[in-house]
């Protein structure tokens, strides 16, 4: 018995093979792509990967400004790449899902073959 999420993966697979991609599809695949297109949001992401860290944290690792970093979360926020989580004066990023994770592990494991 497969589970509802698979069922779900595995009819989005079966439309996709059997009609055209709409324009707005196009055009959000391609927003997301641009997200994925530029250096230090995937140092970011690649940061982010297995836990959840403050801007200050993230900044030192990819040796920039919190505000520059800043600027790098609220785009990936809105792409739905990453989540926010506060906790007093400070918030906490992490990847949004699973997706996010299996997306870059994807790209990775193609661009060592």
């Amino acid at each position: 018995m497969k589970c509802e999420q698979c069922r779900y993966n595995t009819e989005i697979v079966d439309r996709l093979k059997n009609e055209q991609i709409s324009e707005e599809t196009v055009g959000k695949l391609t927003d997301v792509f641009k997200v994925f297109g530029d250096g230090t949001r995937i140092k970011i992401l690649w940061n982010l990967f297995d836990k959840e860290i403050c801007v200050a944290e993230i900044a030192e690792r990819v040796n920039m400004s919190q505000s520059a970093v800043s600027h790098q979360l609220r785009i990936l926020k809105q792409a739905r790449l990453i989540k926010a989580r506060r906790d007093g004066k400070n918030t906490f990023y992490s990847l949004d899902d699973e997706h996010v994770k299996r997306i870059v592990e994807q790209v990775m494991i193609h661009i060592t073959e």
